[in-house]
């Protein structure tokens, strides 16, 4: 015969087995789905200027005056000082602006647009002579020994 302790234990047992198994049904998602809070930035009040001719020129990868800047906020709270703002594309934009910049580029870019377009009627069929045929790009890329990871093997 099972004697009261042993019973006692037993079922102790029994309802610390049956809690931790429901225990796992209960554990909340620990992923968040959700947008990041600390991430949401407020931005700065905006401020008229004494002179709208005074205001810089935008420049490509710069920042608003408005915008938060807390990793510079950082910096100089720290007794730092702030990396000059080139931006992210700074180094490529110096690159590609090596020869010099043409300003009236915008227009040229349009006059030569409408000018392939002229006559074809549709923007597709002006640039399809421009587009890849990406599987015989590949094809000729795999011909000259050149590896393309992005490629499936065969």
């Amino acid at each position: 015969m099972v004697s009261n302790v042993s019973r006692t234990a037993l079922c102790l047992l029994a309802l610390t087995a049956f809690v931790a198994c429901s225990q796992k049904e209960r554990v909340p998602n620990r992923v968040k789905t959700g947008p990041d809070e600390f991430s949401i930035l407020t931005t700065k009040p905006l401020q008229e200027p004494d002179n709208y001719n005074d205001l810089p020129a935008p420049t490509l990868g710069g920042t608003n005056l408005t915008d938060q800047t807390p990793n510079a906020d950082a910096i100089v709270a720290l007794g730092g000082r702030v990396p000059s703002a080139t931006g992210v594309d700074g180094g490529i934009v110096s690159y590609a602006s090596r020869y010099g910049v043409d300003d009236n580029i915008r227009a040229e870019l349009h006059d030569a647009d409408e000018g392939r377009r002229k006559g074809r009627g549709s923007y597709e069929r002006a640039y399809k002579r421009f587009a890849l045929d990406a599987y015989a790009e590949w094809e000729r890329l795999r011909a000259l020994g050149v590896s393309v990871p992005s490629a499936p093997e065969q």
